[in-house]
């Protein structure tokens, strides 16, 4: 997919290779997108990938003396979604947040992929439109900002040139007389590209509404702003009325197209019941309704530092990563996704294929602590790195066997018992979620259980048994 990949270590080093290469590289944090936009041939003539994830002082969530709010490149959705500072000052994000993907895909996506991605349908620019964000971009010829509102020119087309590198989200944090939400309209309850989604923000004085922010997504090429409902709840109360009269404004903004996923008639009546539906929600004070208090993410407690402190460049150099406690070179597979690496390379098959494109969840692997979709991993990503397979699961108790070996996981022993395992395809992956939840949470409740597994699919029949399992697992000591 790839001829050249390079981990880079500064933000400089990204800039002069950008500058070089121009239309020919791309940088990739998360890649969750791109690595999808590459397989599919949406991205083409691309030869080189500039990994910056080794530059970790870049996932930073920040707010400065104005009370302006910064995220570096690599804050990822799930960085958001657990941060009190997004929850607290900026909620319609942090809710946008978690809305995206499942726990993998959201501890590697990142919010400025998102952005440059710039499909309407992306949940988190809705939010950020209506918190009035900007981007600053860098390149060897200096740096500017640009308002999001200019940044996008359509689908998936925005301002940025080939040799620029995103450096900094921005945006005001909301005031103490403001208050918001995000909701999002999709097809089932993870996993899912937004029919339609609105953020709303109110800035309120006792019950009446001072100003108003409404922004649309996945109704037009860009997001855009419900300018006529924004004018109409200007000085107004929120009143059952001019709720409805907001909401039906609100419709004059959006125009859907038809395809498979739903009617533009059905989007256009949908923009119509979420905006009315957040305005209540902020109206009554419970536009947090839904949204976990500690969501679970399958992240270590205390993520590993292994990324290396040097730049690598690959196919020149070896892949060196540590894979269930064994050290691994690999000369070859640079331009291979992890997933394939660990299978083909590494011959460990207990991690599965199933969909290649972050849907199914069958490749969940932990990389650096964290639960991670391996197909969605450039494979050099591993180069300093530390992985655990289904294979090594069983290392991670402290218990031995009899044979001095390590037994199995309790969430294994408990697919076991519960017949949890059917077919045996989708197992792989929901053990690694499972033994990830426990290690983040040690009594889940039923609902956690649930956030757990969202990404991780079983195409046999229900549930039941695996929630079970995981359930009875976590009632024994790991």
């Amino acid at each position: 997919m790839w001829h050249e990949y390079i981990n880079a270590t500064s933000t400089t080093e990204v800039i002069r290779i950008l500058g070089e290469k121009k239309e020919r590289a791309r940088v990739v944090a998360g890649g969750t997108d791109l690595i999808l936009e590459l397989e599919r041939g949406l991205r083409k003539g691309i030869e080189t990938l500039i990994d910056v994830t080794r530059i970790y002082t870049l996932q930073q969530i920040t707010i400065d003396e104005d009370d302006v709010i910064h995220l570096g490149p690599l804050v990822t959705h799930n960085d958001c979604a657990a941060s009190k500072l997004i929850r607290g000052r900026a909620y319609p994000l942090a809710r946008a947040a978690w809305e995206v993907g499942a726990p993998q895909i959201r501890n590697r996506g990142t919010i400025a992929g998102n952005l440059i991605t710039a499909s309407p349908a992306n949940d988190t620019i809705t939010p950020l439109m209506a918190l009035g964000a900007s981007v600053t971009l860098i390149s060897t010829r200096g740096e500017r900002t640009i308002s999001l509102k200019e940044f996008y020119t359509g689908v998936r087309k925005t301002v940025m040139q080939a040799d620029e590198m995103l450096v900094d989200i921005s945006f005001p944090a909301l005031t103490k007389t403001q208050r918001g939400t995000f909701i999002k309209l999709a097809l089932r309850r993870a996993q899912a590209i937004s029919l339609v989604n609105a953020a709303i923000i109110l800035n309120l004085k006792v019950d009446t509404v001072q100003s108003a922010v409404i922004t649309l997504g996945a109704v037009t090429p860009i997001i855009v702003h419900a300018e006529a409902a924004e004018k109409f709840l200007s000085r107004k109360k929120l009143t059952a009325k001019n709720i409805a009269q907001a909401a039906e404004l609100a419709v004059q903004a959006a125009h859907p197209i038809d395809d498979v996923r739903g009617s533009a008639n059905y989007r256009r009546e949908m923009v119509r019941v979420i905006t009315a539906r957040g305005l209540r929600a902020i109206r009554d004070g419970n536009e947090q309704a839904g949204m976990p208090k500690k969501p679970i993410l399958l992240q270590a407690k205390e993520t590993a530092n292994h990324r290396p402190q040097t730049a690598s460049e690959f196919p020149s150099s070896p892949i060196e990563t540590t894979i269930n406690g064994k050290k691994y070179s690999f000369k070859s597979g640079y331009n291979k996704t992890l997933l394939r690496l660990l299978r083909e390379e590494g011959l460990l098959t207990g991690t599965k294929e199933g969909c290649a494109e972050g849907e199914c969840g069958a490749c969940t692997v932990f990389l650096d602590g964290n639960a991670v979709m391996s197909c969605l991993v450039p494979a050099p990503r591993a180069h300093g790195g530390e992985i655990i397979t289904v294979e090594g699961l069983k290392n991670l108790t402290p218990a031995l066997s009899p044979s001095g070996e390590g037994r199995l996981h309790p969430v294994q022993e408990a697919f076991i018992e519960h017949g949890a395992v059917q077919c045996g395809y989708c197992t792989p992956g929901f053990i690694m979620s499972g033994a990830k939840l426990l290690e983040e949470k040690s009594n889940p409740t039923r609902d956690e259980i649930e956030q757990a597994i969202t990404g991780n699919l079983c195409r046999c029949t229900g549930y039941y048994k695996i929630v079970k399992a995981l359930e009875d697992a976590s009632k024994t000591k790991v």
